[in-house]
This record gives structure tokens, C-alpha cells and sequence, in this order.
């Protein structure tokens, strides 16, 4: 590691980085049911006649707008930033985020359902922040240390699912001030990404040392789906890596429509709740994630926590009174914790230090692919069905994750 990395450490402003995307995310969680799935709602945007099942469905589209644009563009970002360093590729994919969320706003004030299509396309083609987090964070952090710190990038996770719900929840809700709309949390999302662009070009050093041209090809998503499964020790790795990711895109689509149909939850309801499930998943990430690691490697911890987590993703069914939920999100976040950080992990162990960048861009759009899917699909079936089936879907492809990883998975992994 070099000189000004030693005295420059930049592993807080990149966990800060992770945990701004992760607070525009949950932002979202309690505020786009109320747009196109509630007509109970003053947010609500169809028009008056419109079946809420079409609302549904334009939902799911919506979700799935990031995730595409994040698709094409992940890998490229991460190429890019192997020839010209993580900062300057952090700094950019930050302000285009930034821009993202004056455009949402602004969609929600003008009753705009296609600017907020525009907005989440535009975050997701710009938005390649946690991969290129992740590449500079391999970058100075030795080998058999990378779990714990992806785990740190799991807290920063779990901080965004406890401050972004809950302030969507607060800043959209006039009853806590007259003047907040659900445009609100946007223009605060708007201001704290800013501020993270500054933190990067002024306080975060250069920390990927052997820069190499590459050649940019615009089908390069494309190739890393090819790519992906062309690399043996790494293959089946990321297929059960894509399984669970896309298993918990069904979940986070239509679960806070589940809350409402079922609970008659508010946003203010749904924020409070998905902030419970953060405190967790930080608990798991800074506390259990480092301690495991010292007693046990990333392949036997995922060999218990993907089976784990999809049985608690059905227990979410049981309770018929809103505080059960509390007494199953514990174990749901911490094997969502658990299964996050060593995933991550355990790729970044498979293969050598030149193509970290590359190899977790090809991740990065792995999972943008499996989070592009299951919301599109999750709208037809909560329409056709009843909005509680994408969470059963949900519960079906993890477990098919854990066997996967359970009688397939034999990753030889890098010291």
C-alpha cells in the first residue's frame, strides 16, 4: 500500500459513499407504493378509474428501471475505472445519482409518470457507485481481511435501510410538518449526494495503483453474462449469487405493498419498519460478520445462511398482528447480512488483484441483471395473483440459491 493511501485512508468516505446510495434506496421503500399502488394515497398518480392492478404493474417497471440502465452500465464503469482509478469514476457515477434525484423530484411534483421512469433509468446508467466502491476498497485491503470489510460495506448498507425508510417515511408525511410532500426526501437525498461528491474530489486518494488501457465495448454486459460462466472458479459462484440476488428483488418490490394490503401500514409505518430491519442488518454486518470470520470462511457460512434466509422470508406469512413482523425480521436481516457481505467476499477471494475492478463490474452486473427480472415479473404476478405472492416467489429462488451453493459450489478461494 502506498504512502499517501497510509496516510489518506480512504475506507470511511468509501463506506460513506455506499451508504448514501443505500439511503437513496431505502428513500424509495415507503414512497413509491404511495405513487402507484395505493389509491388511498394524496401521492397517488394514476388516474381516477385506472385499475390499481395496472399500478401495480407500472410499479414493478418502475423498480426495474435502475437495475437495467445499472446493467449496461456497471461493468463499463468498472473497466473504466481500472484505466483511469476509482476516484474519478465514483465522483461522476455520484453526481449522476445526484442529478437522478432532482429529476424524481420533480416527477412527483408535475404528476410525471415518465420523468420518474427517466430518473431511476438515468441513476442506474450512472449509478455504477458500489462496484467501483467495492474495486477501491480491494484495492487496500489485504485478502483474508476482505470479508469483514464488504461486511463494513453491509453496515453501510444497513445504515441506508435505517435512515433512508425512515426519513422517506417522516419527509414525505405532512402530518410531521405541513410543507414536506413526498417529493421531499428526494431533494434531501439531492443535498447529501452533493456533499459525497465533494468528500470524494477533495478527501478520498487515488487508490488503484496499476492502471491499464482497455478497450470500451458498449456490448459489454452482454459479454459478462458469457463471460461469467466461461470462468471456472468463479461460475457457479455466481449463479447462486444471481439466484439470491434476484430472490431478493421479489422480496423488496412488493413487500411494502404487502404491509399495506395486510397491516394498513402508513409510510410512516413502512419506514419504521424497514428501519427495524436495518438496525439489524448493521448489528449483523459490524458485530457478527467480523466475529464469524475469525472461526469460519465465507463458503461455510453461505452454506447456512442462503437456506436460512429464505425460510424467514416465509415466516413473514404467519403473523396477522403488525408486531409478529418484529419478532421474524431478526433472523430475516441477519441471514440477509450474513449471505451479502461473504458472497462478495468470496468472489473477490476467487480470483488475483489485476482484474478486481473487472471481476466485480462482471458481479455488479450480474446482480443488476437479477434485480432487473423479478420486479417486472413481480408486477404481473401481484396483479394476477394477490401483491403477498412475490414475496412467496421470493422465498422459492433463495432456497434454490442455498442448494445451489450447498451441492455445486466448490470455490477455491485466494489467500
Amino acid at each position: 500500500m502506498s504512502d499517501p493511501i497510509r496516510r489518506k485512508n480512504p475506507l470511511p468516505i468509501l463506506f460513506f459513499t455506499v451508504f448514501v446510495d443505500l439511503l437513496g434506496y431505502g428513500i424509495l421503500i415507503p414512497v413509491i407504493p404511495l405513487l402507484l399502488a395505493n389509491p388511498d394515497s394524496p401521492y397517488y398518480l394514476l388516474p381516477p378509474g385506472m385499475p390499481i392492478r395496472h399500478g401495480y404493474i407500472l410499479l414493478g417497471f418502475l423498480l426495474a428501471a435502475f437495475p437495467i440502465g445499472q446493467f449496461f452500465a456497471s461493468p463499463i464503469l468498472g473497466q473504466l475505472s481500472d484505466q483511469y482509478g476509482r476516484k474519478k469514476l465514483l465522483a461522476i457515477s455520484l453526481f449522476g445519482t445526484c442529478l437522478s434525484y432532482i429529476l424524481f423530484a420533480l416527477g412527483i411534483l408535475y404528476k410525471n409518470i415518465p420523468l420518474l421512469f427517466l430518473a431511476r433509468g438515468f441513476d442506474g446508467i450512472t449509478g455504477g457507485n458500489i462496484a467501483v466502491a467495492q474495486a477501491a476498497i480491494a484495492d487496500v485491503t489485504p485478502p483474508e481481511n476482505r470479508a469483514k470489510n464488504f461486511g463494513l460495506i453491509g453496515a453501510a448498507f444497513g445504515l441506508g435501510f435505517i435512515l433512508g425508510p425512515f426519513l422517506g417515511g417522516k419527509l414525505s408525511d405532512p402530518a410531521v410538518y405541513s410543507g414536506f410532500t413526498a417529493a421531499t426526501p428526494f431533494w434531501f437525498a439531492t443535498a447529501l449526494s452533493f456533499c459525497n461528491v465533494l468528500s470524494i474530489l477533495l478527501f478520498i486518494p487515488e487508490t488503484h495503483r496499476n492502471m491499464q488501457p482497455v478497450v470500451l465495448r458498449w456490448t459489454q454486459a452482454l459479454r459478462n453474462i458469457f463471460k461469467a460462466y466461461n470462468l471456472e472458479p468463479v461460475r457457479l459462484l455466481f449463479t447462486a449469487n444471481f439466484l439470491f440476488q434476484g430472490g431478493f428483488a421479489f422480496f423488496t418490490t412488493f413487500f411494502s405493498v404487502f404491509l399495506i394490503n395486510r397491516f394498513g401500514f402508513s409510510q410512516g409505518h413502512i419506514g419504521n419498519f424497514f428501519s427495524y430491519v436495518g438496525l439489524w442488518i448493521a448489528f449483523t454486518q459490524v458485530v457478527l460478520t467480523r466475529r464469524l470470520a475469525r472461526r469460519f470462511s465465507e463458503y461455510q457460512i453461505l452454506r447456512v445462511s442462503l437456506v436460512s434466509l429464505s425460510f424467514f422470508t416465509l415466516l413473514y406469512f404467519l403473523p396477522h398482528v403488525w408486531w409478529g413482523l418484529l419478532l421474524v425480521a431478526p433472523g430475516f436481516a441477519i441471514s440477509n447480512g450474513l449471505s451479502q457481505a461473504n458472497i462478495s467476499g468470496l468472489i473477490s477471494r476467487s480470483v488475483g488483484p489485476d482484474i478486481q475492478g473487472e471481476i466485480l463490474g462482471i458481479n455488479a452486473s450480474l446482480q443488476a441483471l437479477a434485480h432487473s427480472v423479478p420486479p417486472m415479473v413481480s408486477g404481473f404476478i401481484a396483479a394476477d395473483l394477490a401483491p403477498e405472492a412475490p414475496v412467496f416467489v421470493s422465498a422459492s429462488v433463495i432456497f434454490l440459491s442455498g442448494l445451489v451453493f450447498l451441492f455445486f459450489c466448490k470455490v477455491p478461494v485466494r489467500s
